[in-house]
């Protein structure tokens, strides 16, 4: 490990290659006419392409750290970049049947790699100050996003959504403010060193707010409320990319900032981070009971799947597997939300859980690619959410929190209601109706892109379950810097 030493320019190539690309997009659309807009597309593509493969070949470096401690590149941070990066190229994708040949096509593409560039910020974060940045980053231009149709249903999605993220964000910069004022500095292997000796009441409360901020970002309870609005008012691409990538960074900043920052200081954070992990994922169930808008539902599955996340920040301390749990379950949350989001972006027009209605008997693949999905986010073997859920409950026994492991069981076995309420449907058969996706739609009415995504995804999720063992094994072979 090269512990303080400046890093090679090669060594951040991916955040590189996503900045360029948001440059390039920029310049390209704003001199490019509007039918030939799509250059953008490809330029996003290509970046997070170029993101990907270079994130990838960065995980056999040591760990390393910028000469003045601001960011680590650690296996946290090449993990989070790699899912980031192939999160938003899959997005892009699923973008190119709702937003090829808009005026704003350009705009989009450039929204989306800034969104993604701040998400990867976050992750890598070791100085409060870089984090701030990074959360403004991976905040600003995703709120443009949800508000990108123009129609009243996401303007008012924008508008909860910036509203809630400005507030999360005053407490960030608060907590951020507190935290500097006991610790008397912002990089965190200070801080590790000068906060337990700081009045512990200073230290809780500038945790609390500072935490505010990033569980806002993550979808967290309390910081939960935009999630379902912004999801169902904004561009299906969106609603995939927010309940997704941003979810990353943010998790990942949490963990490091509670194992890095934190690490003697006398503030209990695992077991606030059990409680509000136990939080969202009862309320974030209970909520999706009985809903019957699709997006909704996937809005409120994401305020559960982040109360099983945060199981492995909890057993941050006690267990040395819940950093290579968390990573996993991410890499897996994110192939298998992203696979059942291209289904709804595949029918677009099939916005109930009524619309899927003889689904399987019209277009089979994607309703096997959204049953796979569906009993994936479940946690039903072998697909890679199971193997996720496992790691993490492992983990959270060996740090001593069984209590929160029985109530991950028990919303587990709730949640399959509410999935099942939207596949029972895709398998029973119903007369044909005019003007809904779910019913003898002609086959040209499915978007092609998003169709191939779902597929892919379906059988990513099952392949990563199935190849859980040299993957985890991968993960093991790493950790944070301290």
């Amino acid at each position: 490990m090269n512990g303080m030493s400046g890093v090679e320019p090669g060594a951040l190539l991916p955040e590189i290659a996503l900045a360029v690309g948001a440059v390039a997009a920029l310049l390209t659309g704003s001199w490019t006419p509007r039918r030939r807009q799509w250059v953008t597309r490809w330029i996003a593509v290509a970046a997070t392409a170029a993101a990907v493969a270079a994130a990838a070949a960065a995980m056999a470096r040591p760990a390393e750290v910028t000469a003045t401690g601001g960011y680590a590149l650690d296996l946290g941070t090449h993990l989070a970049r790699l899912v980031v990066a192939a999160g938003t190229l899959v997005t892009a994708l699923i973008a190119a049947d709702h937003v090829a040949g808009h005026r704003r096509e350009s705009e989009f593409h450039v929204l989306l790699l800034l969104g993604a560039l701040g998400t990867v910020v976050m992750a890598g974060a070791s100085d409060l100050l870089v984090l701030t940045a990074g959360y403004l980053l991976a905040s600003i231009p995703i709120y443009a996003l949800v508000g990108f149709g123009k129609d009243a249903r996401g303007t008012e999605a924008a508008l909860k959504y910036y509203l809630m993220g400005a507030l999360s964000g005053v407490l960030l910069l608060s907590g951020v403010t507190v935290v500097f004022g006991a610790g008397g500095a912002t990089d965190y292997a200070t801080l590790a060193e000068t906060l337990p000796a700081a009045p512990s009441s200073a230290v809780a409360v500038g945790t609390v707010a500072l935490l505010a901020g990033l569980l806002f970002k993550s979808g967290a309870v309390p910081a939960h409320f935009w999630i379902p609005d912004a999801t169902q008012g904004a561009p299906s691409p969106v609603a995939a990319f927010i309940t997704t990538v941003p979810k990353i960074g943010a998790l990942v900043a949490v963990y490091r900032f509670g194992g890095q920052a934190l690490a003697g200081a006398a503030v209990d954070w695992p077991l606030f981070a059990a409680v509000l992990a136990a939080a969202s994922m009862t309320l974030g169930n209970l909520a999706a009971f009985f809903q019957d808008d699709v997006r909704r539902l996937l809005a409120y599955s994401t305020i559960s799947q982040i109360g099983y996340l945060l199981m492995a920040v909890a057993a941050a301390r006690a267990a040395e597997s819940a950093l290579p749990s968390l990573l996993f379950y991410l890499a897996a949350y994110t192939v298998t939300n992203l696979g059942a989001f291209a289904v709804v972006c595949a029918l677009p027009r099939a916005r109930a859980i009524a619309d899927y209605i003889g689904l399987l008997r019209r277009r089979p693949r994607m309703a096997l690619s959204l049953i796979v999905c569906l009993l994936g986010l479940v946690g039903t073997p072998p697909t890679a959410v199971f193997i996720g859920k496992l790691t993490v409950f492992t983990a959270a026994l060996d740090a001593g929190l069984g209590w929160l492991v029985v109530v991950a069981a028990v919303n587990t076995v709730a949640s399959l209601f509410y999935y099942l309420r939207w596949i029972l449907p895709v398998f029973r058969a119903a007369p044909a109706r005019e003007g809904a996706d779910g019913a003898a739609e002609p086959s040209g009415d499915v978007a092609r892109w998003s169709a191939g995504i779902a597929v892919t995804a379906a059988a990513a999720s099952l392949g990563l379950g199935v190849a859980s063992s040299p993957v985890l094994g991968l993960l093991q072979s790493g950790a944070l810097l301290p």
